[in-house]
């Protein structure tokens, strides 16, 4: 339990807003500052059933407890540090606030959809999401301010996402040219913070009434382009980490209003008094199917943006932001369509030696900027045409992750992306592999972590039927994180320089 001289100190104006809001339970809804706050994180599904009977020690070590309403949620003890082990590097598990994790569990995303995530840094509900896909149908994450879409990116990257796309625009110019293509929309709108003074006090310091008015009126915004961008009977869930009615309920109620082909399905809070999270406050609204209108409508509107992209310089470009061997040049524009089909085929051949049992997906397409070589997925159904299509729509935004990053090309070589070490389930998809255990390679763990060689007989003990000259598997207790590559018994350390750290085991 927090000391009770850490509790933070409340404006009047709130405790006055919240007493109004909760009669006699006020009291104990104040008490709850005085203890310590929730510390959870979500699980990866498919890696953690594929990997299951290995990885349940963890539980123990984290002190893990189920979250009631998330159903790949737990609670850990802080004391324990998840964030610092080598599973998080490898995508096991989201650290996420366990209220936080009710909003795409009401959401309800199905394998094969078309999902938005309109406002999703750093990635707790788009990771979320991918885990519901499980690799099928197509996830766009978006994100406005540009460094947090870099953040975005890099936990999607962690958590192995191989559908989606991480883009860095505005709402309004998403809805430009995405209207009526999302089955389901996650709108976690910038709030008020209010279910944060207990994890961040500088929130309090944010906080006033006119603060509150400032975000209901931006989230009026952001919802009317929501709305553009959602199909006839699609769902969409608005979430906030707020308790104020003025961003909540009235703001649903002003939606109601507003757009009468939604209806209310649910609304759900979650209180610090009440249940064992921050806070949050989750509705779910689901859009009308007009089947005389939808059909013609939705036609239309693919069929206005595909003549357009037809009628286009085929050679589209967007832009793609900064990352890792790229030079930096702000707004520098990249065409990601120059040869890609070539490089992908180099890949393919380099899969046919080091990664026997890669598949091309049935849908998307290859695309390159400059050194990097980019798997654009788009949903199964989706034809050659329509994957062009979809890559004319990111013509001139800010794309900081155009989809799963496969391999640098360097010199017409092959080197592969680390993103795609992270997005294998086991260490079996590679021809050669390095598997550590948590229980008996410490030592090798800690120095293939912070970037240093491994030496064969000495660091760690293999078997050659394993492990063969050239590009090699890292895996910990089954699960890949990074590659390595071997010559003259020392596996060369391919973990990128920004990742490496000391992790506690």
């Amino acid at each position: 339990m927090t000391n009770i001289n850490t509790q933070p100190i409340l404006p009047e104006t709130y405790k006055q807003q919240m007493k109004q809001m909760l009669g006699e339970e006020t009291e104990a809804f104040l008490q709850s500052f005085y203890k310590e706050r929730t510390y959870g994180l979500r699980i990866h599904p498919l890696k953690w059933e594929l990997h299951k009977t290995k990885l349940e020690p963890m539980m123990s070590t984290f002190s893990l407890q189920s979250v009631p309403w998330c159903d790949e949620g737990y609670y850990y003890d802080s004391t324990t540090r998840p964030g610092k082990h080598p599973y998080h590097a490898a995508g096991l598990y989201y650290i996420q606030e366990p209220s936080a994790m009710s909003a795409v569990q009401l959401l309800d995303p199905q394998p094969g959809e078309i999902v938005l995530d309109l406002a999703a840094a750093p990635g707790g509900k788009t990771t979320h999401i991918a885990g519901r896909l499980q690799g099928k149908g197509l996830l766009i994450a978006n994100e406005i301010h540009r460094e947090r879409a870099k953040i975005l990116a890099s936990n999607v990257e962690r958590m192995g996402c191989t559908n989606a796309i991480v883009t860095n625009s505005d709402p309004d110019t998403l809805a430009e040219r995405f209207p009526m293509f999302f089955d389901r929309i996650m709108l976690d709108a910038p709030c008020s913070g209010e279910g944060m003074f207990r994890k961040d006090p500088d929130a309090i310091q944010e906080w006033s009434p006119d603060h509150v008015t400032l975000c209901a009126t931006r989230q009026w915004d952001i919802i009317q382009a929501a709305v553009k961008m959602l199909k006839p009977g699609g769902t969409i869930a608005y979430s906030t980490c707020t308790f104020n009615y003025a961003e909540n309920e009235q703001t649903i109620e002003r939606w109601l209003d507003r757009y009468p082909d939604f209806t209310l399905v649910k609304q759900e809070r979650i209180w610090p008094h009440k249940q064992r999270g921050e806070g949050h406050y989750v509705a779910v609204l689901h859009r009308a199917s007009h089947l005389e209108d939808t059909a013609e409508s939705t036609i239309s509107s693919v069929s206005v943006a595909m003549t357009s992209y037809a009628s286009s310089d085929t050679s589209t470009r967007f832009e793609k932001g900064n990352k890792g061997k790229q030079k930096k040049a702000a707004g520098r524009k990249h065409n990601p369509s120059s040869n890609a089909d070539g490089v992908y085929e180099q890949f393919v051949q380099w899969t046919r030696e080091y990664m026997p049992s890669w598949q091309t997906p049935l849908s998307g397409k290859p695309i390159l900027f400059g050194e990097e070589l980019y798997w654009l997925p788009a949903p199964s159904d989706f034809s050659a045409e329509q994957s062009n299509w979809l890559e004319g729509k990111l013509n001139g935004l800010r794309v900081p992750r155009p989809g799963l990053h496969l391999a640098h090309v360097l010199k017409q070589r092959i080197e592969p992306a680390h993103a795609l070490a992270l997005s294998l389930l086991d260490p079996t998809s590679a021809s050669s592999s390095i598997q550590l255990s948590t229980a008996a390679d410490v030592a090798a763990i800690q120095k293939y972590l912070n970037g240093e060689a491994l030496l064969l007989d000495q660091d760690i003990q293999v078997n050659s039927s394993e492990v063969t000259k050239g590009w090699t598997l890292v895996a910990i207790d089954g699960l890949p994180i990074g590659w390595g590559k071997l010559a003259n018994d020392m596996i060369k350390n391919h973990y990128p320089k920004g990742l490496r750290a000391v992790y506690l085991l």
